[in-house]
């Protein structure tokens, strides 16, 4: 819980900085560029996390790893501030705070789709339209997840909301209603 919090502020912070600077969209993209990066290099970031480096150093690598990776110059400091704090591991859930932030602030909503198929163009479309109607945004981002285990029908979740449109679901339902009768 409290590393939530401090990644929501970390996100928070750099929100701000990003907007001020109108890179809001760069700034997510460098930051799932280094979450990705970092992933794919467990020796940078068991090096980044090492407690008993001092922040110094951290700081230093950080900036080292920030530039081979061509981020801006903002994300770069940014993941040294970070590293240098001794918050690296949290740089996922920092990433995916400022994402929140960045799609809150463009009336845009992503919404996790599962189904046994891939949606038509205009399925999707339509979908898309509806859900963002409902959720009361402008846009909604559709992720899709194929799922094989439903029937038939799709399964659109948003946050907390669950809008369960599967054939599953729907028989799930009928047999609560059958044996509460």
């Amino acid at each position: 819980m409290k590393s939530l919090r401090a990644a929501a502020s970390y996100a928070k912070a750099l929100f701000a900085l990003a907007k001020e600077r109108n890179v809001t969209d760069r700034i997510g993209a460098d930051l799932d560029g280094l979450v990705a990066a970092l992933d794919s290099a467990p020796d940078a970031m068991a090096l980044l996390s090492r407690p008993w480096l001092g922040a110094a150093t951290r700081r230093a690598a950080a900036l080292e790893v920030g530039t081979r990776s061509g981020v801006s110059p903002l994300a770069r400091d940014f993941l040294a501030l970070v590293a240098a704090r001794g918050r690296i591991a949290e740089l996922s859930a920092i990433a995916a705070a400022y994402r929140d932030l960045v799609d809150a602030d463009a009336g845009r909503a992503r919404v996790r789709v599962r189904a046994v198929v891939r949606l038509t163009e205009d399925g999707r479309r339509i979908l898309a339209r509806r859900l963002a109607s409902e959720l009361g945004v402008r846009e909604v981002v559709l992720e899709e997840v194929i799922d094989p285990h439903l029937l038939g029908g799709f399964v659109a979740e948003a946050g907390s909301l669950v809008l369960d449109a599967s054939l599953n679901g729907q028989l799930a339902r009928l047999k609560a209603r059958l044996t509460s009768a």
